[in-house]
């Protein structure tokens, strides 16, 4: 017959084998916590990065709404842009337009390939400065049509490239977004900054 082990020595036993149980849950527990907490700064990377390009896409629209970033593109550098992400009133993300304004290609408008000019007086005619005046006779219009006497250096369409940068010091993101723009350019504009074809 077999000798029955004291019960004192078993308690020992399970004392060993629930510490052992504890030290794999701590390190499970540990595990699950680190796990969490990158997901949560990869979470939180995400969404800085997304409100940078949204500040620095809504710095360029607001350069391009402006229509002045072609007149003086010197002006419009470097201007900063504070943008409120969370509605509390204080600037979460400054984003600046860097580099200035640059016009890359103007095309000059000939009299043939202007669009046809809104009729009914409505709807405003950009193209306007492009046209050239009517003749009128003394006594009856001699054309209907516009004449094709007008400068083809009076306007052009010009392509310009606005690009603006998000730096914020809080997450460390730094973000540069560039959007090309076409714009018509009236007179000395297109000499003055855009090389022409």
């Amino acid at each position: 017959m077999k000798a029955r082990i004291p019960h004192a020595a078993q308690r020992g036993f399970s004392l060993v084998v629930a510490l052992i149980f504890l030290a794999i849950l701590s390190i499970l527990a540990v595990a699950v916590f680190h796990s969490v907490n990158n997901e949560l700064r990869i979470v939180a990377n995400a969404q800085s990065r997304q409100e940078s390009l949204y500040a620095a896409q809504l710095t360029i629209e607001e350069t391009i709404g402006a229509t002045d970033f072609f007149k003086n593109p010197d002006g419009v550098a470097n201007k900063s842009f504070e943008v409120d992400m969370n509605g509390d009133g204080v600037a979460d993300y400054v984003a600046k337009v860097v580099p200035r304004p640059t016009c890359y290609r103007a095309k000059n408008i000939q009299a043939s390939e202007l669009p046809a000019a809104p009729r009914g007086g409505t709807a405003a005619d950009p193209y306007a400065p492009c046209r050239a005046e009517q003749k009128q006779g003394s006594t009856f219009v001699e054309s209907e049509a516009a004449v094709a006497s007008a400068s083809p250096e009076s306007c052009a369409n010009s392509d310009w490239d606005i690009g603006a940068q998000v730096t914020d010091a809080a997450s460390q993101t730094r973000v540069a977004v560039h959007q090309g723009v076409s714009v018509v350019i009236f007179g000395n504009e297109v000499a003055n900054y855009c090389g022409t074809e």
